[in-house]
């Protein structure tokens, strides 16, 4: 019978072979997750005896990592904002540098006991959104997706969050339709141009949805329709949000200064020192008609 310590340098040792970028934090994470153990237990409780079905999970979680899928799709969850998100085929899975967005909105919401109404634009696992009303209790807000599977999962997420009550979960285009009034609207949209996706990392190309990533000829599409539409809905003041691609920041804040939005400032950097998080303000009335 496996141990819990040898089975974890099983995987570890096939990880280093392939020179997986992470094979520690791949083979704990993947044989916690086979065992239903927390990860400690591999450094604490190494000779705990593990099941026949528990190591075979693992082995076929080892065979799915080496084949290239991403640890998170195989564990079919991601941490984000210190809480859990489930994935799905039809979401992207939250990254680190999103926080950035989260943050950015937060400092513009101040106050944690206002009823602010919020607009997240292509929510996927509803991770931005929920992560807003988690710390805003008072607030709430519209997830919208093209993809009704995401919103599946984003519901999910919202109820595993406690904040199912106060999301709405909807599909559309973009704010084709809405009439809903916002004061604040934020988006992580395709960004990706549709030349670019052929050379990205197979870890993305093969396994995050292509409609999630295909920001069209120069990947700018998403940001020219939202920006252009987003004052119909925004209340005087109201904010706009977004994340960047490497190298987007000039022109993302060109389109929001033609549709009349005031900067508010440079974006802000995420952990990896690229501009993450653009911001402005819609000044006010009259809305554009």
């Amino acid at each position: 019978m496996s141990t819990l310590g040898g089975l974890y340098r099983e995987l570890l040792t096939a990880f280093r072979t392939a020179a997986l970028p992470t094979p520690e934090l791949d083979a704990r994470w993947l044989v916690a997750e086979a065992t239903g153990l927390p990860s400690t237990a591999i450094t604490l409780s190494p000779d705990s005896p593990v099941t026949v079905e528990a190591a075979e999970k693992a082995r076929s979680f080892q065979a799915r990592r080496l084949q290239g899928e991403p640890v998170d799709r195989i564990l079919g969850h991601r941490e984000f904002w210190s809480l859990e998100f489930r994935l799905g085929p039809a979401t992207l899975s939250p990254r680190p540098d999103t926080e950035t967005i989260v943050e950015t909105c937060l400092s513009l919401l101040p106050d944690r006991e206002a009823a602010y109404r919020l607009l997240d634009l292509g929510t996927g696992t509803g991770a931005i959104l929920i992560a807003l009303l988690h710390e805003r209790p008072r607030a709430s807000g519209i997830g919208i997706d093209q993809a009704a599977d995401a919103l599946a999962v984003a519901g999910l997420n919202a109820t595993d969050n406690g904040v199912a009550e106060r999301a709405d979960f909807r599909l559309g285009n973009w704010m084709e339709g809405l009439e809903d009034e916002v004061d604040l609207i934020v988006s992580n949209p395709p960004y990706i141009p549709s030349a670019d996706i052929a050379g990205l990392e197979p870890e993305v190309r093969e396994h995050d949805p292509l409609l999630a990533l295909d920001g069209g000829l120069d990947g700018l599409d998403a940001y020219r329709l939202i920006a252009a539409d987003a004052p119909r809905l925004l209340r005087p003041g109201g904010l706009l949000v977004f994340e960047l691609g490497i190298g987007q920041e000039e022109a993302v804040a060109g389109l929001m200064r033609r549709a009349g939005f005031e900067m508010l400032g440079p974006a802000r950097r995420d952990l990896g020192g690229v501009p993450r998080a653009l911001a402005g303000r819609w000044p006010g009335n009259p809305r554009p008609a």
